[in-house]
């Protein structure tokens, strides 16, 4: 496929400012993802339906779980997609947040940024194919441990790896199928359960006897609701992202809150069971007290096909980083290898499946808590690069703006930080350990990467053209 030359873009807007941003020289063609698909790829980047959200009832109780993913979505979900909305289409790059933290406070935060970011996204995709095998050892017990469990992983997730070099587009359209199948039961399994809805048990406040365990409430919350701005490395990917972007961020949001509450209060609402048994994959036999075996093997299959889709999601988020951050020369050139046949960044979805890899015998908890951590750290730099670009650049064309002057700004982002300062918190020993160790990489990968550039060692995208954003 011929290369296009990429031209920069300088014209200027009538009181506008200049922020200049390198980019890559050469782009391909490519197919670009329109509205419909990115909403789903937006959708699995977050949710994929409501497995997973199990564990905030084990840990809380009906009540406050029903109230979590009640509040949690105005306090969290839509101010990180409205971010994402006005800072994706104010720079419209692969780089996404790494550009972001770059422009508003140098090229060290930049890939600081990058760091937390990227490794969070590889341990968030080291759960999909546990998540997916907890769910499978429901009907077949044989992966609930030991080799055929292991096994079973690694498989998964070699193919699924394999399935998104195919290319961005397909998996797009891929994860529109997964949606609407996976999330079909749920709905079924919902009107069949408002004749055996009883109110009183949505206001239970946990099983006597059961100790609440916030730690993993709080982090079933955070990590069922975030990752909104990871799509930002797939601007150059969609089809005229300033208008689609924002549409397709604001139709995910509401299709995730509604997909993980109304099914939450249908099972809370129309089962009565010991709260222990709310662990991952309870949906599954919930489906079988209400409706019988068909629909509990639908919700089984669509599990592992959620499971797919927040992979495929997630690793193509992951994999086109890398490529932005090689544009950016954060990371050599070769990164920014494409696929001849798919035109997939090869080099970024071979890595980040052998890093998911290594991820993925982990304890559950310990993943998504370590997930939630190196995110959290990303968040408050994403926060403060937000604020610092509204105030440093109050003038650039921004084609969606949150409709708030900096005081409502501040506001809108002093909430989330509390709670990121929450989860952090309450993070245990091995999670600092890990997060500790990988931020000091980070550090040591920034030096290490300057002084690749300095003596030659490696090729970088040293002839960048200067792209102005106006």
């Amino acid at each position: 496929m011929a290369e296009e030359k990429q031209t920069p873009v300088s014209t200027m807007a009538e009181n506008s400012e200049e922020i200049p941003i390198t980019t890559a020289k050469t782009v391909k063609k490519s197919k670009k993802l329109s509205l419909i698909p990115l909403i789903f790829l937006i959708y699995f980047e977050v949710a994929g339906g409501p497995y997973g959200e199990e564990p905030a009832v084990q840990s809380a109780g009906p009540l406050f779980a029903i109230l979590g993913f009640l509040i949690f979505p105005f306090i969290w979900s839509v101010p990180e997609a409205l971010i994402t909305a006005e800072l994706s289409t104010t720079f419209p790059g692969n780089g996404g947040f790494v550009t972001w933290a770059y422009t508003a406070f140098g090229p060290f935060w930049g890939s600081l940024m990058g760091t937390w970011k990227f490794l969070s996204g590889v341990i968030n995709i080291a759960s999909f194919p546990v998540l997916c095998i907890s769910y499978m050892d429901k009907l077949f017990p044989i992966f609930s441990s030991g080799v055929p469990r292991y096994m079973a992983i690694l498989v998964s997730t070699l193919l699924l790896s394999f399935l998104n070099y195919t290319g961005l587009a397909i998996v797009g359209y891929v994860a529109v199928v997964l949606g609407i199948v996976s999330l079909a039961p749920f709905i079924i399994m919902s009107l069949i359960a408002i004749p055996k809805i009883q109110p009183h048990r949505w206001i239970s406040l946990g099983q006597k006897g059961v100790k609440k365990d916030w730690n993993m409430f709080f982090n079933s919350l955070f990590w069922n609701l975030n990752f909104w701005d990871n799509v930002s490395t797939l601007v150059s990917e969609v089809e005229n992202p300033k208008r689609t972007f924002p549409k397709a961020l604001f139709s995910s949001v509401i299709l995730t809150c509604f997909g993980y509450l109304i099914p939450l209060m249908a099972v809370t609402g129309a089962v009565s069971v010991d709260q222990r048994e709310w662990e991952t994959g309870f949906m599954v036999n919930a489906a079988d007290m209400i409706s019988g075996k068909w629909l509990k093997f639908w919700i089984e299959i669509g599990a592992i096909l959620s499971s797919i889709g927040l992979f495929e999601a997630q690793l193509s988020t992951c994999a086109f980083q890398l490529l932005g951050m090689a544009e950016l020369a954060f990371l050599p050139k070769f990164f920014a290898l494409r696929s001849k046949w798919f035109n997939t960044p090869w080099v970024g979805i071979l890595l980040s499946t052998v890093i998911s890899l290594s991820m993925s015998y982990m304890n559950f908890t310990d993943i998504i808590s370590s997930a939630n951590f190196l995110y959290s750290l990303g968040m408050f730099l994403e926060l403060a690069s937000f604020l610092w670009l509204r105030r440093k650049y109050p003038l650039i064309n921004r084609p969606y703006k949150v409709p708030m002057k900096m005081p409502g700004l501040v506001v809108m982002c002093l909430i989330p930080s509390v709670f990121l300062v929450f989860i952090m918190a309450i993070a245990t020993k091995v999670v600092f350990l890990i997060s500790g160790l990988m931020t000091v990489g980070g550090i040591g990968w920034y030096f290490f990467m300057k002084l690749c550039k300095t003596k030659k060692w490696l090729k970088f995208y040293d002839d960048m053209e200067e792209m102005t954003i106006t």
